[in-house]
């Protein structure tokens, strides 16, 4: 197997670019988060707030139209656009060019879906983070990749990442085929598990921060968020990736003390996100 690179807090203090005292919400970037389907539009609150509780300037929700309600009395902060089906995506028509795109969370793979995944991927140019459903859709079709602008960020858990690379026999295997994917596709792959690994072409890094707790439902919704926001305020995608995976981990290891395992939820992850970044700023929490 690969050697990898560890993920420390040293190496996101390197990235981590501090709100400028000048920074209004029209600096801090827009980004919009694709998401949700009947009896899944939690998915799209959690990416949502994820990605405004990351220090992006303006989030937009596309969600179907029986999530509108919900998005705005759940999060007022982010604004709302709706497809014209009330249950499930099936055209995906944005009011704003954004500077990064989260989609796939609770989307299903309804065949209308499908086709509005494809239609999008034709014609979006700016950064992206796939998840989820979007996954999953790819996964039987694999050539859409050679759609998606260089570096795009996917973010499979076990299960997805078998439906892209196939199934594997060691965790050799598991990452030599995931490289090579990486490579043909141009694309970042962010391993979920324990811990989180990034294979970025050729190159394998480790995450430093999480624990168990994190394996609760939503929890890569909220990853989505996290990277989508990064991805919105100007930061490149391999330092994006890197960035999101430690965060959203810390919050994990911040709030374990107060939560225990067992009642740590993908909401606790939201809650924390600001005492990562006090964390990482060395500032008493």
């Amino acid at each position: 197997m690969k050697s990898s690179y560890l993920i420390t807090k040293e190496e996101i203090l390197k990235l981590y670019k501090p709100i400028d005292s000048k920074a209004h919400k029209g600096t801090q970037g827009h980004a919009v988060i694709i998401a949700g389907s009947y009896g899944k539009i939690g998915a799209a609150v959690l990416a949502s707030k994820s990605c405004l509780k990351t220090g992006c300037g303006l989030v937009t929700a596309f969600v179907p139209k029986c999530g509108y309600q919900i998005l705005q009395i759940s999060i007022p902060e982010v604004m709302v656009a709706t497809d014209e089906n009330v249950n499930f995506i099936t055209n995906i028509h944005l009011p704003i060019t954004p500077q990064a795109i989260g989609i796939g969370p609770g989307i299903v793979q309804e065949l209308a879906t499908q086709k509005a995944l494809f239609e999008f991927l034709r014609s979006n140019k700016v950064p992206l983070v796939l998840d989820a459903d979007a996954l999953n859709i790819i996964a039987q079709n694999l050539s859409w990749l050679e759609l998606v602008p260089e570096d795009t960020i996917l973010t499979p858990h076990p299960k997805e990442l078998e439906r892209l690379i196939g199934k594997w026999n060691s965790e050799s295997e598991k990452f030599q085929k995931t490289i090579a994917f990486s490579e043909k596709y141009k694309v970042i792959i962010v391993m979920k598990g324990a811990p989180t690994f990034i294979i970025n072409r050729n190159s394998v890094y480790e995450n430093t921060t999480g624990n168990a707790a994190l394996a609760t439902a939503g929890s890569g919704d909220t990853l989505t968020g996290i990277l989508t926001s990064l991805l919105a305020q100007g930061y490149e995608p391999k330092y994006a990736s890197k960035f999101g995976v430690y965060l959203h981990g810390l919050t994990a290891d911040l709030a374990l003390p107060k939560t225990g395992y067992e009642s740590f939820t993908a909401s606790t992850i939201i809650k924390y996100l600001g005492k990562a970044f006090l964390e990482l700023a060395n500032v008493p929490i």
